[in-house]
């Protein structure tokens, strides 16, 4: 490993770092505006000047490789005059608006120009302006402010995979923006704010909302989708105002999803904030006692096998747990997480979760997916295989229909026969896999929400064991899970023993289920617990209303299965409550009280009776098994997950700027059939 003198310090670093890099590892700060840790090296604002033995002039340290005997000086008087002088040419053309700047207070342009810049200006000349560019319903620009740092450009091609972003023009007359004038297209576009050093890409739904120093800040986790992404909650009172990424590199780096980021102003609108109940046909307002006491008489009164619950995709650990002990102790088994209808098996952990990790990505050098498109399902994981691929040494099938996913994969086709071929090592690609070092199968919705989904889920358990796919140190089954409650629900148990009807039953207990048939909820009282007033809720005869996300402390587990929890960042609305309060006072109503009265309790007891729950953010190394059905397939097309993005859940639907965005996508695509 190479040994430099940084500072009058010899430090010894990895072969292939920066020497901005080793700056850091020294201990020395260096600022810079172009360069960023994910994005590939540009060497474009030169804010990042360090003065090198033997130079003939300042380095630009994000640019130049370390290599050993370098001496490096970071602070000498040559290098605070040239960022001053740097500082300077940087600010010829910017605005100086930061009064009225949505980034004042969380600009590295204004921080920077504090600690390096000059305390005065000598440039006169009138300033150059520049058109602002219309990026959609999600991104505000003001592009004067631009400096051509290009991080925008480098994240929408190398990250998102869409390279709609560049410049055009030359030096003073250089612009960025899409070179049509189209709304991006990526599922990732927000990311761009948090790129963006100068305030020239900023939040157009949060603009203007509020300053970062009025915010309280609350570190939680999202649950749009199943990733898991560590995210910030920011909000001022009692309403969020905006989500933006915590890093954690094993889930998902610094990125989140469009969806994660601005579907925030979905949760304070269309939500349940008191009990209702169905009186003579309509929905009434009630309290909770009456509430309470109507569905204990149900229950009371209602034969258990005769009694079932579902389970929505975003209801936490914690709330499935107690509704499982509630209705054991009555005597029913009638509970389902599984609302979409996906044939998984409970019995065998590895049969449901991505067990090769998330991180996982990163060293495989073969995958296959099945009747996925992670580019909905999971944008943030999408994008992490779309950088394994732009590494080198990776090649992708694809099972099903064919699609943008960001990068290039050879279409299989979208039989379910090609299984069987691959098992029998008949197929090109199964050679493919046969070779790889690290080969994975990643099966998604698509494949497995069928009715034979349970024989697609053997076949591809064939595959893993066939391809040499399962190893001592290796596994690279994978399940695509695109519910935040499904692998935590699978964990729980929270499925039933034997397979029911939604149309026998009598009484049916809808934990923030919104996406089942509810044609088959006609003849039976219906109980509807969650937050928003979605399709559960129109078809309810009880209406409890619940907490979201944001308004708990619950657990999640991802799909890699590792435990998380969110925070409560706001209280519950108007006479919510959190969801296994409601849970427990239920079953005091009804003579069968739950062995626990605070939140602790439960998750002690839950911690006793499935032991993955014991350690939080930890995952657990699971055994391989015998699961799915051995059987014949139906002759039936494999699909993607046909879904819209931007609707898939009930607060996105009361998002004004999920809706926004819907809007411009089925704008864009009704253009593009001209």
């Amino acid at each position: 490993m190479p040994k430099l003198i940084i500072d009058n310090n010899e430090i010894e670093v990895e072969e292939g770092l920066t020497v901005l890099q080793a700056c850091e590892i020294a201990g020395a700060e260096i600022p810079r505006f172009c360069f960023h840790e994910r994005l590939s090296i540009a060497g474009n604002c030169r804010m990042c000047l360090v003065e090198m033995e033997r130079a003939p002039k300042p380095i630009a340290s994000c640019a130049m490789p370390v290599a050993d005997g370098m001496v490096i000086k970071t602070n000498s008087e040559k290098i605070i005059k040239a960022r001053e002088g740097v500082m300077e040419f940087l600010l010829i053309n910017h605005p100086l608006d930061c009064p009225i700047c949505d980034q004042g207070g969380e600009c590295d342009l204004q921080d920077q120009a504090m600690g390096y810049g000059s305390d005065r200006s000598r440039y006169i000349e009138g300033k150059r302006a520049v058109k602002d560019k219309d990026l959609g319903p999600l991104v505000a620009t003001v592009m004067t402010r631009c400096i051509h740092c290009t991080r925008c450009i480098r994240f929408a091609t190398e990250i998102a995979g869409v390279p709609e972003l560049g410049a055009t023009g030359r030096g003073e007359h250089m612009e960025v923006g899409t070179y049509v004038e189209e709304a991006l297209t990526s599922e990732l576009s927000g990311n761009l704010i948090d790129l963006c050093p100068v305030g020239a890409l900023t939040s157009k739904p949060y603009s203007f909302n509020a300053r970062p120093w009025e915010l309280t800040k609350t570190e939680s986790i999202d649950v749009m989708d199943a990733l898991g992404s560590n995210i910030r909650v920011d909000t001022r009172g009692n309403e969020v105002l905006r989500v933006v990424p915590r890093n954690h590199d094993d889930i998902n780096q610094e990125w989140i999803s469009d969806k994660t980021r601005f579907a925030c102003d979905g949760l304070r609108r269309q939500r349940l904030d008191q009990p209702f109940v169905r009186r003579r046909g309509k929905l009434e307002p009630s309290n909770w006692e009456d509430a309470i006491k109507l569905c204990a008489n149900k229950i009371k009164n209602t034969d258990p096998l005769k009694i079932a619950s579902i389970a929505g995709d975003q209801v936490d650990c914690e709330t499935m747990f107690s509704t499982k002990l509630l209705l054991k102790k009555i005597g029913c088994t009638n509970v389902d997480c599984l609302q979409d209808g996906a044939k998984l098996d409970q019995k065998v952990r590895s049969s449901y979760i991505f067990n090769t990790k998330i991180a996982g990505i990163d060293e495989a050098d073969a995958i296959l997916i099945v009747g996925s498109n992670p580019r909905l399902e999971s944008p943030v994981l999408n994008a992490r295989i779309r950088s394994r691929f732009l590494k080198g040494g990776l090649q992708i099938g694809l099972i099903g229909g064919a699609i943008d996913l960001t990068y290039p994969y050879q279409h299989l086709g979208d039989e379910p026969q090609l299984l069987e071929q691959f098992i029998a090592g008949k197929n090109k690609f199964s050679k493919v896999l046969k070779k790889a070092k690290n080969p994975m199968i990643i099966l998604g919705s698509g494949a497995i929400n069928r009715e034979d989904g349970a024989q697609i889920l053997h076949n591809a358990r064939k595959i893993a064991e066939t391809t040499g796919m399962i190893a001592d140190n290796w596994n690279g089954f994978n399940v695509l899970q695109s519910a935040a409650s499904r692998v935590g629900g699978l964990d729980i148990g929270f499925v039933p023993e034997k397979l029911f009807n939604l149309e026998d039953m009598e009484l049916i207990y809808l934990i923030g289920a919104d996406e089942i048939d509810f044609n088959k909820t006609k003849n039976a009282f219906v109980v509807y617990q969650g937050h928003h007033g979605d399709n559960g809720a129109h078809h309810a005869d009880v209406i409890l209303p619940g907490a979201a996300y944001t308004e708990k402390s619950a657990t999640f587990v991802n799909l890699e299965g590792r435990p998380q929890r969110t925070q409560k960042a706001v209280f519950p609305l108007g006479q919510a409550k959190e969801d296994w309060r409601i849970i427990r006072a239920l079953s005091g109503a009804i003579d069968k009280p739950l062995p626990f009265d605070d939140l602790s309790d439960l998750r002690k007891l839950l911690s006793d009776t499935v032991p993955s729950f014991g350690s939080m953010n930890e995952i657990i190394t699971n055994a391989w098994g015998d699961f799915g059905l051995e059987g014949p397939m139906t002759n039936r097309r494999i699909s993607n997950i046909s879904v819209n993005f931007f609707m898939s859940d009930p607060i996105c639907r009361a998002s004004i700027t999920m809706a926004e965005c819907a809007k411009a996508q089925s704008d864009r695509l009704a253009r593009e059939a001209v």
